[in-house]
């Protein structure tokens, strides 16, 4: 007998702008101790349907019009906002995405735990606070008491991610609901957090709705996968069945567009010998204060620590590693974004870290850095082609007159219709903007571009269209390319060699196959077994 049967479920948004439905008729089931995975990109309604079983859809504008989702012989959809609020939390936990904004900033750690406790157990402050300590070292945060008085804003995305597991599943409920729990995360604390989750359900016979694009991470915790689509259901069965012999068109679309070869074409140029980009010795520290008044001390991190890279004319080397191991502040360190305290960068002979301001900024013409939140780094108050046209004017490239044909091309190159180029960044989806601030990055024709975790928050088509996008332009323009990634099967497709860089050092470089095959450093297998493929049960 299933625990949660939904059926026919209908959420509609009524906006300024018309109706819009996020879930058509969407029905499903979970049976107890069972793991359901729910796939699909973004805005195919898979969270919305969860949030309409759980009564968290803003009203207005949403609205649940039909349908029915009984659980535990109620149906969750007819009862009050008072009796939702007991079901959840104590029969129902749900994990979100983002742990920094679904834990209160202003509240401990400790506390949060607790207040689940006594709001729906009537715990006293004494029991809670046991029960919440032994939550946090059941979830692998160490030392818990004394973690217990920390803020969110004290823990690394990992550590939060546990706090709202522990969270969730500190009334022992019957149901978690775990939306994209790993998204941000690297590989190594995403097979943690997959084995965490795996272990707590398998000791709390839990049920777990599994929601994610990450085709490979659903199929290792899966039993039972829906596919959605524009807010319809159009392929069910189980994990084996639909990654394996997917029928539907969009199932299929979803498996061909994951990253599983190496890199498909090599440039059509010959490599030049001579190093294009070379890194020499390059140390970056950043000082912190810790302490109060008179007990304040000063404590230096190494976050690039001695760190020698070549690449030459034409080459993607890609850049792998765990959060906090330095690569973004390399990337920002060779822009000089950040300032290194000791060593060189040279590009094609002459040494950035030299260079005067003023003969900085005209350097920065020949090397440009594409971030990885487009959303973030795209001014909101500029349309698309005030966005591009600014650098064209700045380094003068082109004459004025032949700004708008300039800005078109770059949109032609990135795959935009021109006819875009007077909207604003809100205006476009993820995908879109990433293409943006890649024409963005190209309009001063640069020749090293730095790209920092540039698919890491996309869909897997969108994902697969911006890589393909990578590799066309870099064969167009002769670029030469840093790519940072700690996703490594992105890494093995765009990449022509991989360096492993581990707390601010390099640890292993070569040509990317030779990594991917026959990695020398542990830290470099230890990132490669954390990597969750599409592969088929035991039991199949």
């Amino acid at each position: 007998m299933a625990l949660l049967c939904v059926e026919n479920l209908t959420t509609r948004f009524h906006t300024r702008d018309g109706i819009i439905t996020a879930v058509d008729n969407v029905s499903f089931a979970i049976e107890p101790g069972k793991v359901l995975g729910i796939v699909g990109e973004s805005g195919s309604g898979k969270s919305v349907a969860c949030y309409s079983i759980m009564g968290l859809i803003p009203s207005p504008p949403g609205r649940v019009e039909q349908g029915s989702a009984e659980f535990m012989g109620q149906d969750l959809l007819t009862l009050s906002p008072g009796q939702l609020r007991r079901i959840r939390g104590q029969k129902i936990g749900m994990i979100f995405q983002d742990p920094m904004t679904s834990l209160n900033p202003f509240v401990t750690i400790g506390d949060q735990l607790m207040e689940s406790l006594r709001v729906h157990k009537g715990m006293s402050k004494k029991d809670a606070r046991k029960r919440a300590i032994a939550a946090l070292e059941e979830v692998g945060i160490r030392e818990p008491e004394r973690r217990f008085n920390s803020y969110p804003h004290e823990f690394s995305g990992g550590m939060r991610q546990r706090v709202m597991i522990a969270m969730a599943l500190i009334n022992e409920p019957d149901l978690l609901i775990a939306d994209e729990p790993t998204t941000a995360l690297d590989v190594t604390v995403q097979a943690q957090i997959l084995d965490l989750i795996k272990r707590l359900q398998s000791e709390h016979n839990l049920s777990v709705i599994f929601i994610s694009h990450d085709l490979g991470v659903v199929a290792h915790m899966a039993d039972h996968v829906v596919v959605m689509q524009k807010g319809k259901v159009v392929e069910t069965g189980s994990a084996d069945q639909v990654f394996f012999s997917p029928q539907h068109p969009y199932t299929q679309k979803l498996v061909e567009s994951l990253p599983t070869t190496a890199k498909p074409y090599s440039p059509q140029f010959q490599k030049d010998d001579k190093p294009f980009l070379r890194i020499k010795n390059l140390r970056t520290e950043f000082s912190r204060q810790h302490g109060f008044l008179f007990w304040k001390k000063w404590f230096h991190v190494r976050a690039v620590d001695d760190v020698t890279l070549t690449l030459r004319k034409g080459e993607i080397l890609g850049l792998v590693g765990e959060s906090g191991s330095g690569k973004s502040t390399l990337g920002r360190s060779i822009m000089r974004l950040v300032e290194p305290r000791s060593g060189e960068v040279l590009l094609d002979g002459v040494n950035l870290t030299e260079l005067e301001p003023k003969r900085l900024r005209q350097a920065r013409r020949d090397f440009q850095m594409i971030f990885q939140d487009p959303y973030a780094s795209l001014n909101p108050r500029m349309t698309v082609f005030d966005a591009l046209a600014e650098p064209l004017l700045i380094h003068r490239i082109v004459p004025p007159s032949q700004i708008l044909s300039a800005v078109n091309q770059l949109m032609d190159d990135v795959g935009l219709d021109r006819r875009m180029v007077r909207k604003y960044p809100h205006e476009f989806s993820g995908g879109q903007r990433q293409r943006v601030a890649i024409a963005r990055a190209l309009a001063v024709r640069p020749q090293l571009i730095i790209a920092d975790e540039p698919v890491s928050a996309l869909d897997v088509t969108i994902q697969a269209q911006i890589l393909e996008l990578l590799l066309q332009l870099t064969q167009k323009y002769q670029l030469t390319m840093l790519f940072i990634s700690h996703d490594l099967s992105v890494v093995r497709y765009v990449a022509d060699r991989v360096a492993v860089m581990q707390q601010g050092k390099i640890v292993e470089e070569g040509e990317a196959e030779a990594i991917f095959s026959n990695p020398q450093h542990p830290y470099t297998r230890a990132l490669l077994n954390a990597v969750h493929h599409l592969k088929k049960t035991d039991a199949a």
